[in-house]
């Protein structure tokens, strides 16, 4: 029932309107720039915003993008642990060596998840975790926690830069060359793997090339491998085919550099990330007279990222209310959204990385190569009832502390070692956690009396606030409405 109310929201529509070229643009239309490109932003934040015009906000969105993490990485991510390591191990030393791993891989979701809960610029991570949907590796196969960390340093390097750019040095990057098996791609041995994925997830779309294209391509990357003493890219020579072969209707001695630029050269690439980042942004439906409008400037700037970025966050279409409370919050929204909004005080995020990984989005991990599918997917019975949960529980975290001190003195006698620190570092990180809801509260004071409803909800709530609420109550009942699931 709640999943349909949901959809019913998603569905109703209002009249559109367009914004006077430089008029500034106001509370409620900073509030949706800034939800959509960030985490939920504060009313400080929206206010800095709303006397800005569409291009000022841009101009100044961007001015901070671009640069390297601010928190630390964990002090293995700059090394490289070889798999021939595995060599000569026990079975029961091979269990250990792979639990490592996959302690390493939960250090690194909890790097990044630091990142961006914390950080300056939410559009930065914004972008680098859309390229991370795009551009999909997972550690569950790549199995090298190092590997992953240097594939968000190269997506965030290139998140605002030049697409062709980006796609060369990821056909490259060594967790992407283990993900797609490159690796095994080798002349007389073709694997197709990278070459269907490429054209078909990273840059044409379905339905503009042919098996043909696939077969040929796959025998144009031959030889792009990894050196397993280092984790670093290699082009091994000898089992590259240099034989003829046509591509996307070129036909020549075609390497791996020649078929990404055939398909850099294609005006359906361009189509094909703009359409994709419309769907990130705007709306799950793009348009495609506005699709193609934008793509042209795209091309027309050799790639340049924040070119497309830029024409589609002044659009008309971007600002329309019919786009309003039209995408569903992601995990990672809902978590960070609601702990960056509401300004809580945090300490270890292993819980909160623990409950994004549970509604559906670990991550490093996408769930195969097509990444998360965002949009109804977030939504059943299950992750409904989960995210209801969890935001019950979080503003109600002085009244379960108590419960939560118990539970540090009790624990289940049949749990390992390693279980019960894992247990009673969650409890200690949920102790942690408080939010003041006074100080606030007080950020409203002087405001419209709906100001805090306007901060919350993308629209109006489904369910009307009950009268003679106080403010901490009204908190808990708007974050509860079908439309806080809604941006």
């Amino acid at each position: 029932m709640y999943r349909l109310v949901l959809l019913a929201v998603l569905g109703a529509s209002s009249a559109s309107f367009a914004l006077a070229a430089g008029a500034p643009l106001g509370f409620d239309d900073a509030r949706h720039l800034l939800n959509r490109t960030g985490f939920s932003a504060t009313p400080t934040e929206i206010d800095a915003y709303a006397g800005l015009s569409r291009e000022q906000a841009m101009d100044r969105l961007l001015a901070d993008v671009g640069r390297p993490a601010a928190t630390p990485p964990p002090a293995w991510a700059a090394g490289f642990e070889s798999p021939r390591r595995f060599r000569g191990m026990s079975a029961e030393e091979r269990k250990v060596a792979v639990r490592e791993i996959f302690q390493k891989a939960f250090e690194l979701q909890s790097w990044w998840f630091t990142e961006m809960l914390t950080t300056a610029s939410p559009l930065n991570e914004r972008m680098t975790l859309f390229w991370h949907n795009h551009f999909v590796s997972s550690v569950r196969k790549v199995r090298s926690p190092q590997l992953m960390y240097r594939q968000n340093v190269l997506l965030r390097q290139h998140a605002f830069g030049n697409f062709g750019e980006m796609l060369r040095a990821v056909a490259r990057d060594p967790a992407m060359v283990v993900y797609l098996d490159s690796a095994s791609n080798r002349k007389g041995q073709p694997n197709e793997n990278f070459a269907r994925e490429v054209m078909e997830l990273f840059t044409l779309g379905e339905g503009n090339y042919s098996e043909d294209d696939i077969k040929e391509a796959a025998r144009a990357f031959t030889g792009w491998s990894i050196n397993i003493d280092t984790g670093e890219f290699m082009f091994r020579r000898l089992q590259h085919d240099d034989g003829t072969k046509t591509v996307l209707g070129r036909t020549g001695n075609l390497d791996g550099d020649a078929v990404l630029e055939l398909l850099l050269a294609q005006p359906q690439t361009a189509e094909f990330i703009v359409a994709k980042l419309w769907r990130e942004f705007i709306s799950l439906q793009p348009d495609p007279a506005e699709v193609r409008r934008i793509a042209r400037l795209f091309r027309g700037s050799g790639y340049d990222i924040r070119t497309a970025l830029r024409a589609l966050l002044v659009s008309d279409a971007f600002y329309d209310r019919h786009n309003r409370a039209a995408l569903i919050k992601s995990p990672l929204d809902i978590v960070i959204g609601t702990l960056r909004q509401f300004q809580f005080t945090t300490g270890d995020v292993m819980p909160f990385v623990v409950t994004t990984n549970q509604l559906g989005q670990a991550l490093f991990a996408p769930p195969n190569v097509k990444g998360w599918a965002g949009g109804e997917a977030w939504i059943n019975s299950t992750t409904l009832l989960a995210r209801k949960t969890f935001l019950e529980r979080l503003f109600r975290t002085e009244e379960l502390r108590p419960m939560l001190a118990a539970a540090m003195s009790g624990g289940n006698p049949m749990a390992t070692a390693q279980q019960q620190e894992n247990r009673e570092r969650f409890v200690r990180a949920l102790m942690e956690v408080q939010f003041d809801g006074g100080r606030w509260l007080r950020q409203f004071d002087g405001r419209d009396p709906e100001a805090v409803q306007r901060v919350i909800l993308a629209a109006a709530p489904v369910n009307e606030p009950l009268l003679g609420l106080d403010r901490m109550d009204l908190i808990r009942q708007l974050t509860q409405d079908p439309v806080y699931q809604l941006k």
